[in-house]
């Protein structure tokens, strides 16, 4: 068993709220010790963080790794090592794969591509619905038993009420955490980007942010009525905002996320169709963006996530409306929300406590923390080193970022697992 020092640091913890200079002790894979000052233990090996920010890993809900099926796309293996050269520690997986991961056989298949492919943890999501069609009810029971952490069908909104009912009551039986994606489906279908000014000038076809306010107070109304536990994947406008905190003051067991892209970017950046800048969601205005970060500052909004999706060039080569919708974000996730905190939107805590603690604990995991007995899963980063985003280095197979030719701030240094460095910066 060896031990290992990490010194000068400027650690930020989440759980206590703070960032303060200080050392942490790493022994059989977990943190051993935490502490300031110039007493510190002794250990096997030393190393020296030249006062960089050290914090807990990224637990990244929402990451999509295309196996099976379109490995072109993204395969564990390069999700992986995007995944360490970002910061995140630990991979949340979608679903919508091809076939759906529905099964407890492909579920097994892929935690098994997973742990021999990858070098940080990945915890599998599975589907909600046979093949995500909003029909009938996987075994969730299986799946659990299985390695499945939550259960979601992505961006395919069931639409029959009935359906998702029976979902989220069986689900809570069985303590099962569900994961939807709060729209209304007929309003939302075929949309590239949100109503207004911009896109009417563009001429593209639009939804009303009303979609997501409509999907969230149906979902809302179902909790009720099922008790059961649920996490909305992405809340992007100001307008859901008060049934979300209506249902929290109500005790309902809702929490919610949103992407760092629908809180770093507006609906202007798409420009002049510009497809890398085309999420579901589409993004929204300046207005809504603030009221999101807002909302992320006030705890209202649970979690910041990369909701990576890798799409390759000719999906994305091609009329704004008809090109593939999202954009990879594991590299870019930690210097894109640290531009919320070089703006004074956010200070570092907040950012991690979204992006380790919260989504570790909507997921029972022991991660996205410093302190003693938690596993040794941190970042070592440079908030202040600044750098030209060039996608071509990208670990990601696909290069569909929004991020490319900007010029970022921060990057990752040090990434370790359970104790052992995953990746070093050259």
């Amino acid at each position: 068993m060896t031990t290992t020092l990490l010194t000068n640091a400027r650690l930020i913890d989440p759980e206590q709220g703070t960032e303060a200079p200080g050392w942490l002790l790493i022994e059989n894979g977990a943190i051993a010790a935490t502490g300031v000052g110039a007493e510190r233990p002794e250990a096997d090996k030393m190393v020296d963080c030249g006062g960089k920010c050290l914090a807990p890993g990224i637990v990244d809900i929402g990451v999509k790794v295309c196996e099976p099926g379109e490995r072109h796309k993204e395969s564990y293996r390069s999700a992986g090592l995007a995944a360490a050269a970002g910061g995140v520690t630990t991979m949340v997986t979608r679903p919508d794969t091809s076939p759906a991961i529905d099964s407890p056989e492909t579920l097994e298949f892929v935690a098994r591509r997973a742990n021999a492919a990858g070098p940080v943890h990945v915890r599998p999501m599975a589907a909600l619905t046979k093949g995500r069609e909003g029909r009938e009810m996987t075994e969730i029971g299986f799946l659990m038993d299985a390695g499945a952490v939550a259960f979601t069908d992505c961006d395919h909104v069931i639409a029959n009420t009935k359906v998702f009912s029976r979902a989220l009551t069986y689900a809570r039986s069985l303590g099962a955490l569900i994961i939807a994606h709060p729209q209304e489906p007929g309003l939302s279908a075929g949309a590239a980007a949100t109503s207004g000014k911009f896109a009417s000038l563009r001429g593209l076809p639009a939804v009303s942010p009303m979609a997501e306010r409509m999907g969230l107070d149906r979902d809302i109304a179902l909790l009720e009525m099922t008790g059961a536990a649920y996490h909305a994947d992405q809340i992007t406008t100001a307008r859901a905002l008060p049934a979300l905190e209506r249902a929290r003051r109500n005790g309902l067991n809702i929490t919610a996320g949103t992407s760092i892209h629908h809180l770093t970017l507006n609906e202007l950046d798409v420009a002049d169709y510009r497809t890398f800048f085309k999420v579901k969601p589409p993004l929204r205005s300046e207005d809504d963006r603030q009221a999101v970060i807002e909302a992320v500052r006030k705890g209202l909004i649970d979690v910041i996530s990369s909701m990576h999706t890798p799409q390759d060039e000719e999906s994305k080569r091609l009329p704004f409306e008809e090109a593939a919708s999202g954009a990879v974000a594991l590299e870019t996730l930690l210097p894109a929300a640290l531009r919320l905190y070089h703006s004074g939107d956010l200070d570092l805590p907040t950012l991690f406590r979204a992006m380790a603690l919260n989504p570790a604990r909507r997921l029972g995991l022991p991660s996205g923390r410093l302190s003693a007995g938690a596993p040794a899963d941190l970042v070592l980063f440079d908030a202040d080193k600044p750098f030209v985003m060039d996608r071509t280095t990208l670990r990601s197979k696909s290069k569909n970022t929004p991020f490319d030719g900007q010029r970022m701030q921060g990057k990752v240094l040090a990434t370790y697992v359970a104790g052992t460095p995953v990746f070093e910066a050259a």
